[in-house]
C-alpha cells in the first residue's frame, strides 16, 4: 500500500517509531516542552492521531513537535514561500559576466557593480554543493583575485569595506574547496587570509566561518579539543549569525567523538534554539546559510556516534529525502553520502552485511565530496567492517578500497 501522508506526518512517526513511543508518551513529551499548559491527555492523544494521519498542526504546536524531536520547526514543517533567489541569481549574473569584468577595469567602482559581484559570490557559494571541485576551485580564483585587485581602485570607505568582505566570502569558499580535494596546507593559508580581511573588514560573519572551517579542518583530522576551542572562538566572533549554529554542530561532533553524551546534547540543544529563532533563509543552496535540513544532518553524524542507531537512521533517511530531487537528482551529494555511511553503519550493527556495503560502496562513488570528511566517516563504518565481518570479502575488498582512498591524502589520518 502507498502512504500519501504528507512527509511532515510520515517523519511525525518515524521520529516517535525511533524513539520507541507510544502516541501517549509521545504526548508526555510534547507537554514536556510546551510553554503553557495543553488540554488533558485524552484529547491531546485525539489530536496527536489527526497530526500522523495528515492533519497539519497550527502555528502554536509546530515548533513544539518540532523540539520534541530535538529539531527545528522547519526541518519537519514546510517553510512559508519565499523569493525564487535561484532565478534571481540568474538573471543578474548569467549573460552579464562580461560586462561585470569590464567594469572592473575602470579606474573606479560603482554601486551596481558591486551590487553584481555580491550576486557572483552568492551564486559560486550555491554552487559549491555540487559544481565539481576542479571547476569551482578555477571560477572562485578567478572571481577572488579580480575582486582583490578592487583594492588598488579608488574607492569610498563603505565601498572598501565591501570589498574587503566580497573577498573574504571568496576566500572561504576557495579554501573549502581545496580542503575537499585535500589540499589541506592551501586551504589553512586561505582560511586565514579570509580570517585576517574579515577582522581589517569588521565583518563578524565572514570571522565566524574562518573559525567554523578551523572546527572542521581540526575535526577531520581528529583534532577534538581543537574543534572546541575554534567552535567557542567563532561563537564568540559572531554570536547573532547562522554560523554559531554550525559551530554549535561541529563542537557536538567533537563532544560525540570524545564520547561525552551530555555535552553533545547540551551543543545541539544550544544550536536548536538558535536556528529556531532566526529568519528561514532565502537561498537554501548557499554554502554559507545554514537551514533546517543542515540541523538534522548535524544530529544524525551525533545520533550515530553515541549509538542512538533507530534516530540515526531516521535522521539519515530524512536527509537523502531532503537531498534529493523527484527525478532523482541530488542536490546536496556530499550530505548523501554522509548519511549513506550512517545508513551503512546502522546497518552493519544490526547484521546486514550486504547493506552495509551498499551503502558504503554508494558514498564513495559520487564525483562531488569532501574526501577529508568522507574518509573521517566512512572509518567509523570500517571499524564496524573490522568489528564484525573481518573476514568476509566483501568486508575486504571495501576496507581496501578505503584504504587506498586514505593512502592518498595522507594528511587527514585522524590522530
Amino acid at each position: 500500500m502507498t502512504d500519501d501522508r504528507p512527509t511532515w506526518a510520515r517523519r511525525i512517526a518515524a521520529e516517535r517509531a525511533a524513539r520507541d513511543w507510544s502516541q501517549r508518551k509521545a504526548v508526555r513529551a510534547l507537554r514536556a516542552h510546551a510553554p503553557s499548559e495543553l488540554p488533558a491527555e485524552d484529547s491531546m492523544i485525539r489530536q496527536w492521531k489527526r497530526w500522523e494521519s495528515g492533519q497539519m498542526p497550527n502555528e502554536f504546536y509546530q515548533p513544539i513537535i518540532a523540539a520534541t524531536f530535538g529539531t527545528v520547526t522547519h526541518a519537519i514543517f514546510p517553510a512559508p514561500s519565499r523569493r525564487d533567489g535561484e532565478s534571481e541569481i540568474l538573471a543578474a549574473t548569467g549573460m552579464e559576466t562580461l560586462e561585470i569584468v569590464s567594469r572592473l577595469g575602470k579606474s573606479d567602482v560603482d554601486n551596481a557593480t558591486l551590487d553584481a559581484l555580491r550576486i557572483t559570490a552568492d551564486r559560486l557559494s550555491s554552487e559549491y554543493p555540487y559544481m565539481p571541485s576542479e571547476q569551482l576551485l578555477i571560477e572562485g580564483r578567478q572571481w577572488l583575485r579580480r575582486v582583490v585587485e578592487l583594492h588598488k581602485k579608488s574607492l569610498t570607505l563603505a565601498q572598501h569595506r565591501e570589498v574587503l568582505a566580497l573577498s573574504g566570502w571568496l576566500a572561504l569558499l576557495v579554501g573549502c574547496v581545496e580542503y575537499d580535494t585535500g589540499n589541506r596546507h592551501a586551504a589553512e593559508a586561505t582560511r586565514g587570509a579570509a580570517l585576517s580581511l574579515a577582522n581589517e573588514a569588521d565583518n563578524a560573519e565572514v570571522a565566524g566561518w574562518a573559525h567554523e572551517m578551523r572546527a572542521w579542518f581540526a575535526l577531520t583530522t581528529g583534532d577534538y579539543r581543537g574543534v572546541v576551542a575554534a567552535a567557542q572562538a567563532g561563537a564568540e566572533a559572531a554570536p547573532h549569525h547562522g554560523v554559531a549554529v554550525q559551530l554549535a554542530a561541529q563542537e557536538a561532533k567533537a563532544w560525540a567523538r570524545l564520547g561525552d553524551r551530555r555535552q553533545v546534547e547540551v551543543a545541539l540543544d544550544k544550536g536548536r534554539r538558535m536556528l529556531e529563532g532566526m529568519p528561514h533563509p532565502e537561498n537554501l543552496d548557499n554554502h554559507f546559510v545554514v537551514d533546517p535540513s543542515k540541523f538534522d544532518f548535524y544530529s544524525m553524524d551525533c545520533y550515530r556516534l553515541v549509538g542512538e542507531d533507530k534516530l540515526a537512521r531516521t535522521l539519515a533517511e530524512e536527509v537523502l529525502r531532503a537531498g534529493t530531487d523527484f527525478d532523482g537528482h541530488e542536490r546536496s551529494p556530499m550530505r548523501n553520502a554522509e548519511a549513506r555511511v550512517t545508513l551503512g553503519v546502522t546497518a552493519a550493527r544490526e547484521g546486514d552485511l550486504e547493506q552495509a556495503l551498499v551503502m558504503g560502496e554508494r558514498a564513495l562513488e559520487g564525483d562531488r565530496k569532501s574526501v577529508p570528511s568522507l574518509i573521517m566517516t566512512s572509518r567509523e563504518l570500517a571499524a564496524e567492517m573490522r568489528r564484525r565481518y573481518s573476514k568476509e570479502a566483501g568486508a575486504q575488498d571495501y576496507l581496501a578500497r578505503l584504504d587506498a582512498l586514505a593512502r592518498e591524502k595522507p594528511g587527514f589520518m585522524p590522530r
